[in-house]
């Protein structure tokens, strides 16, 4: 039976993300950047954001050091938010926040953004609840930090 949670814990789609993580490479161009560590396992997230005049994200690099759980759930976020303005990311942000703590009408809401459902098997495991919010956590850095001058 515990091998089952696990499984559902490191599903395929976790597992693509951690092997090919999308978006890896650090923007030389962007308009803001964030970070979030987490001090007790030493995991860490960078991310860089670049938008278009409307605040559209464009483009987005994310790089860190961490378990699978949290390298999964970062290169998961820079596909869900790509194309979305900063309200669009928060409510996003929100819903995955939400999904983590066993709401049902979060978990449905992100039904169509795409590997971010596959995350649910997380919860199981509150430990691991942080791990897989680290870089959503990054991301609120970054949103929080919209006026820094682009490239820096």
């Amino acid at each position: 039976m515990a091998l089952e949670r696990l499984d559902d814990l490191y599903r395929d789609a976790i597992l693509e993300h951690r092997r090919n993580p999308r978006n890896a490479n650090k923007l030389e161009d962007f308009n803001t950047t964030g970070n979030a560590v987490n001090p007790f396992c030493g995991d860490e997230i960078h991310l860089q954001l670049k938008q278009d005049g409307q605040g559209r994200v464009i483009a987005v690099g994310l790089q860190g050091e961490g378990c699978s759980i949290n390298q999964a759930s970062g290169s998961m976020l820079t596909e869900a938010i790509r194309g979305k303005n900063p309200q669009e990311i928060r409510v996003l942000t929100d819903h995955v926040r939400k999904m983590m703590q066993g709401d049902p009408e979060a978990e449905s809401l992100l039904g169509s953004e795409g590997d971010l459902p596959n995350l649910v098997g997380v919860r199981e495991y509150p430990v691991r609840i942080k791990c897989a919010l680290l870089p959503w956590s990054a991301l609120d850095d970054a949103l929080s930090n919209t006026s820094e001058s682009s490239g820096n």
